[in-house]
């Protein structure tokens, strides 16, 4: 069956409040009413627009219609995955026959001609899950950290319009938190229709950008400079860790680009942490005097050190 815009049939806005939508329904009504209209089709024109005046003049099933209209209003209609539909009183007023296949897709079998009102316990529908994008500093994820986060949820007014709530909420990140790790917040999502549950609130944490650190996973690696002697002699080199400055031994003869594993100084819960790599960068000094100029002749002079010996050779 196809959807039926209930909005567009009476000639409002989706956030139009009741006022105007009774204005409008009356001055189409009395167009189309069937006892003094002339216009080709007024009979059938006349029940769309009294089946969608009976939805949205209802404050509870307008809500349930703006649910619906939410997910998708354009080719052939099918409910939501979840959808329960209740069992619809109709109110009375100037509607004439049955309700269309697609009210009562939505809304239930309708009883025609009942005093009986309805209320949104008829009709229950778990609240949305909302997922936000979380972003915070590794020292944060690291040794957890309390955040007041604000956020959107779609929700109803009093009138039944589908509206963006706003809300804040005061957030605990644990520690050992990870890239990409989905945090649930039980009930903190839309609230539910009806004695429906509120649906949740996924956090997904995404690290802010550091100025030392490449991460992957729960591995850190930071790149440290290196003086030429350094890396030659070998020496104590002072690495920044996530959690504080530890020392490391760097060997002689160390090679630019050298990689070096630190197990347990990376992210992740205390029992297991990823690695920290240290990636050595020799780096040369801007200026040299004219003794360490002499030195540095002196060391090629005495070594037979070739860097190019097996460069550009094939096989």
């Amino acid at each position: 069956m196809e959807f039926k815009d209930y909005y567009k049939i009476i000639g409002v806005d989706p956030d139009a409040d009741d006022k105007t939508i009774k204005a409008a329904y009356r001055r189409l009504a009395r167009k189309y009413h069937p006892d003094v209209s002339t216009e080709a089709g007024a009979e059938e024109k006349f029940k769309e627009l009294a089946e969608a005046y009976e939805v949205l003049k209802d404050t509870d099933k307008r809500a349930q219609y703006d649910m619906v209209r939410q997910q998708g209003g354009a080719g052939p209609f099918t409910p939501p995955p979840g959808w329960q539909a209740g069992d619809s009183s109709f109110t009375g007023g100037d509607f004439q026959g049955g309700f269309s296949d697609f009210f009562e897709e939505i809304f239930g079998r309708a009883r025609h001609g009942s005093s009986q009102g309805h209320s949104r316990e008829h009709f229950a529908r778990r609240g949305e899950d909302v997922e936000l994008t979380l972003a915070i500093f590794l020292e944060d994820a690291y040794r957890g950290e309390s955040r007041t986060i604000s956020y959107e949820v779609p929700g109803f007014d009093d009138h039944g319009r589908l509206v963006r709530q706003q809300r804040q909420l005061k957030v605990k990140i644990p520690a050992g938190v990870v890239e990409g790790e989905r945090i649930r917040l039980k009930g903190q999502g839309a609230p539910g229709i009806g004695d429906a549950p509120a649906g949740d609130l996924y956090l997904q944490i995404r690290f802010a950008p550091h100025p030392l650190y490449v991460v992957e996973g729960p591995d850190l690696t930071v790149t440290v400079p290196v003086a030429p002697w350094e890396a030659a002699l070998g020496c104590k080199l002072p690495v920044p860790a996530i959690d504080g400055t530890i020392s490391v031994t760097v060997p002689a003869n160390s090679q630019n680009g050298l990689r070096m594993r630190i197990k347990g100084k990376g992210l992740g819960k205390a029992d297991k942490r990823g690695d920290l790599y240290v990636v050595l960068r020799v780096s040369m000094p801007g200026t040299a005097s004219e003794k360490a100029q002499a030195l540095w002749r002196q060391l090629s002079e005495e070594s037979d050190y070739d860097p190019r010996e097996k460069w550009g050779r094939a096989g």
